[in-house]
Formats: C-alpha cells, structure tokens, sequence
C-alpha cells in the first residue's frame, strides 16, 4: 500500500479502480512550405474547427455546472480570435516558411512564457488558458483525437493537470473522483470540481504516473487530503465505513428541509445562498435556502464581451426575483479588479490590483456604468424582493456618495414614466476601515454583510491568491473574529441586521460562535446550508456561551 498526500478540492470518499491520465502531448516537427497561402487555410480551417468544438464544450458545461463555470470555453474562443496570438502564428509561416503546427506551438510556447512571468495571478493563469488552445488546435492540425477515458466502469482519474475542457469532458457517470499532481486551489478545474460535486485533490506532487498506479484499486479521501493506491484490509474496510457514514449524513440532512433554523433556545438565523448566475437558482431551491445572500452581478458581465445593457441585466435580476417568489435576493453590485478583470473595461495596469481601483471605486469614478445597473435593479424590485449590496465601502463618504447617485436614478425612472421599487440597500463590511467605522456606516444603511475573505486578506496583509502564504493565512484569526463581532455589535445597536457573507460563513466549526456573536444570516454555498441548518438545531446558544466563559 501506497499513500500520497495533496490539498482537497472536494471532500468525500472515492473507492475504485484508478486511471492514469497521459496527455500525450503533440509532437511538432518543423517543416518547411512552399505556399504559405495554403498553409494559413490549414490553420483558419484548424481554428473554425477549434471554435465549433468550444461551443459543444460550452454547451455542455452549461447543463452540467452552470453559466459561470461553462464561461471559460466562451474565454477559450475569444482568445482563438486574440489578434496578438493569430498575428504571431502568421508572421512565424509566412517569414520562415514552416508549417502551421511549428507556428502554432512556437507561438504557444512565447505567450505561455510571458503570461507565467506576469506579477498579476489573473494573468499567470491565463498561461494554462495559452496551451490548452494551442494543443487543441494542434490536434486538428495533426489529425489526432482529443484524449477520452477508455472505460467502461467508473474510475479514479489520476493526471499530471487536468485543463478545463478535459475536466467537462469526462463523462461524470464513469468519473469517481480526480487527483492530480499539480494545478491550484483557484484553478477553473478545481472551481468545476466543487461545482460537479467530485471528490479531488491537487498538489500530489509525489504520486507517480505510471504502471504502478495504473489499473491498481485506490481510495481518495477528500476529507483528509489522501490517496491510498492498494489499500490493505484495514484502510479499505475503514473508509468503506466512512464512505457509508457520510451518504448517511448526507441522506439525513434531506430530513431538514422546510424545518425553521432556530437554536434550542428559540435565537433565529437567516440561512441564504450565494450564486453566480440564474443557472443556480435550481440548486438554491433544492438546498431549501431561505433566500440568496450573494448574488455576484459581476458574472454579467466576465461572460460578455462589451458592457451588458440595462435591459439585459433587468431580465436577469427580474428573473432571479420572481423565481425566488418574494424571498430576498441580495445583488451585490458591479466587483470588478484585483482577480476578476474585464478586459473591455480598459483598466489601467496597478502594481497592486487588491488595493488598487476595484468595486465601489469604479463604479463611483465610472457612474454611467453605476446607473445602469442601479437603474436595472430599482426596475427588477417591483417584481420580488430584491435587496443592493455595494462592495469594498471603506467610508461613510463613499456611502453618501452612492445615495446621491441613487437619488439622480429615482429621478430619472420617476421622470420617465418607469416601474419601479425602492429595495433594501446594504453594504458589505470587508475592509478593516469599514469595521472600525461600522458604528458610523450603521446608521447610513439597512444591513451589513461580512465579506470574510477580504476581511481576512486586509487584515492579515496577506495575498489570499499567493498559495506560498498559505501557512500564514489564517481565518480564524483573533482579528478577524473579533472585527465581526464588532461588527454585529454595532449593526444591532443601530437597529439594523448583520450578516456573513464570505467563505467563513461555511465553516461549521465557527458556527456556534457566530450565533453567540448574533449574526443574524449566514450566506453559504447552497450545498453547505444543510450541514449548517444542523447546527443551528442542535445549538443552545445559551449555554456555549456559559461554557465559552469558563
């Protein structure tokens, strides 16, 4: 028996036969043309193809994962059409008279190098984004089938890297779970992972790719971050157990559904979901979530290629509000920077994009882009109940400068004869400045929602997407915790309700010290407000704190 360690993507156990991934990568020989003319319609015919097979790829993630998710093969044919990238391949055929398939890799090789050398982490991983087009149209080129999983039972796939495309292209019913060697906590892959709901591992920088794994029996525990190859009697008998406990548990939660989130003695919390897009609305109301705490308009418009009109977003928010039949819906407005770029946006390049113009800022820098949105969301609140929630506040200035635009929009709608509603309107506490001045921003808004994961990243001086720091990065930091409590403190004193809203808020090891802050809503990932719900019935919040106090 053999183990390795790696980081978890998903939890759960996997218990099968285990197959190894080989990419098989292309192999370019450079030969020389005599009609560069020809060989540039080799290539346009090879990048069509390329494009027709995105969009089956898009198509396909969108059913299984979501509009958010599928987004990366929209990003895939975009880049095909990049001008710098085409203009490269050409140059190369036309000046050295070489074959497409020497042009296309060359080409590969030189934007592969200058994204990873990219200070900014957005940018380095467009450098996977780089190979993966570029092998795809080298298969076409070379006539080469894109690899599949011969199987015909489900199986452990084990790999170097999985790309984005490869991973939507396993067919999940022959899919246990996925374990690879590299790739990031961050990457799409592992995004789509937790999505799929597959249990995976990253990182098993230890675990061999060949025929001593191959076909051999493995486990993956998801929880613990381990893959057994040839587990012995005792390994295999003891995650079979655990594997059997956690589709119990599993089972068990279903009998939570519809039951009130209330404490054993009777302190109520609002149990929401966070999402993308409206593709996640099922899972939303599969998860019996009270509502949506997050909804990340941001996603509006990373799937576009030009600015999404007023009447393209009020579609969606109207959508969201009526499907959600008069629960809340809480649309943070735009949070474009630091790791989430647009690139018809134009935004300047900063040395230090987490602390550079991000959010609020653009949208208070770029109002015209603000009151479209706002114009939309005010629209789309006559037909449910919709709530705002504006990012990345620092002040009560910043605030006072929000509520005179909305005011110029009111006037506006009012003035032109246009529906409307005047929808609850939060902030998000996730600077340190707000925090402190939370006493203050309280009396401004109608609710708070802690957004953890910057909180954490501004508290801690520490890059949240620099995975060398993550000995240091620790949530659960007295800081951290005490700025939330702070924060709830002063929310209730003004009359107004506190929520959490960042990946904290799953963390069912601070549940019950979230209910003793008196946070009053916990906005999670739809999958997670099951396990929560379980808590908070089992919870006397009373009595953790008499025991906290001992």
């Amino acid at each position: 028996m053999q183990v390795y360690n790696g980081k978890s993507v998903f939890g759960g156990i996997a218990i099968g036969k285990i197959s190894v991934y080989q990419k098989g990568e292309q192999q370019v020989k450079r030969v020389k043309i005599t009609d560069a003319d020809a060989e540039m319609e080799r290539y346009a015919d090879a990048k069509n193809a390329a494009v027709e097979q995105l969009q089956k790829l898009y198509d396909k993630a969108l059913k299984e994962v979501g509009e958010a998710n599928a987004a990366i093969f929209e990003i895939h044919q975009m880049m095909l059409d990049d001008d710098d990238y085409n203009e490269s391949v050409e140059n190369i055929i036309r000046t050295q008279m070489v074959n497409a398939e020497y042009a296309v890799a060359a080409t590969a090789d030189n934007f592969a190098q200058m994204f990873a050398s990219m200070d900014d982490d957005y940018m380095k991983e467009r450098a996977a984004d780089v190979k993966d087009i570029s092998e795809r149209l080298l298969a076409i080129l070379q006539g080469s089938e894109s690899n599949k999983v011969d199987t015909n039972e489900p199986v452990i796939i084990v790999a170097d890297d999985l790309a984005p495309s490869e991973t939507v292209q396993l067919d999940k019913d022959m899919v246990l779970s996925f374990v690879t060697v590299h790739g990031s906590l961050n990457s799409h892959t592992a995004i789509l992972a937790r999505t799929m709901a597959i249990p995976a591992l990253i990182g098993t920088e230890a675990l061999p790719l060949n025929a001593s794994v191959d076909g051999k029996l493995g486990i993956v525990d998801g929880f613990n971050g381990k893959i057994y190859v040839d587990p012995d009697e005792n390994i295999l008998t003891e995650m079979k157990a655990k594997q059997q406990e956690d589709l119990e548990k599993k089972q068990l939660l279903q009998t939570l559904k519809g039951k009130e989130n209330i404490t054993l003695d009777g302190q109520k919390v609002m149990l929401y979901a966070n999402i993308g897009n409206i593709k996640d609305l099922a899972t939303v109301i599969q998860n019996d979530a009270g509502g949506i705490g997050l909804f990340r308009s941001e996603f509006i418009y990373l799937e576009r290629e030009d600015y999404p009109t007023e009447e393209e977003q009020f579609q969606i928010y109207k959508t969201v509000a009526e499907t959600m039949a008069g629960k809340r819906v809480i649309i943070r407005t735009l949070d474009i920077g630091a790791d989430k770029q647009c690139d018809y946006f134009n935004m300047e390049h900063e040395e230090n994009p987490a602390l550079g113009c991000r959010a609020i800022r653009i949208c208070l820098t770029r109002p015209e882009i603000f009151k479209t949105q706002l114009r939309a969301l005010f629209r789309a609140s006559a037909y449910g109940k919709l709530a705002i929630m504006y990012p990345m506040i620092t002040s009560v200035k910043e605030v006072h400068r929000i509520k005179e635009i909305v005011e110029e929009v009111k006037a506006e709608l009012a003035e032109q004869g246009i529906e409307f509603a005047i929808p609850e309107q939060g902030i998000m506490i996730e600077t340190p400045a707000a925090a402190m001045v939370s006493d203050e921003l309280a009396k401004e808004v109608d609710f708070f929602s802690v957004g953890t994961n910057d909180l954490t990243q501004y508290t801690l001086a520490i890059d949240r997407q620099n995975t060398k720091l993550d000995e240091f990065y620790d949530a659960h930091h007295p800081a951290v915790l005490r700025m939330i409590s702070m924060v709830a403190e002063n929310a209730h004193k003004a009359g107004i309700w506190a929520g959490i809203c960042g990946e904290l808020g799953a963390d069912t090891t601070l549940t019950q010290e979230f209910l003793a802050m008196g946070i009053d809503e916990l906005s999670v990932s739809p999958g997670s407000i099951l396990p929560i719900r379980k808590i908070v019935l089992e919870t006397n919040v009373t009595d953790y704190k008499k025991r906290k106090a001992e």
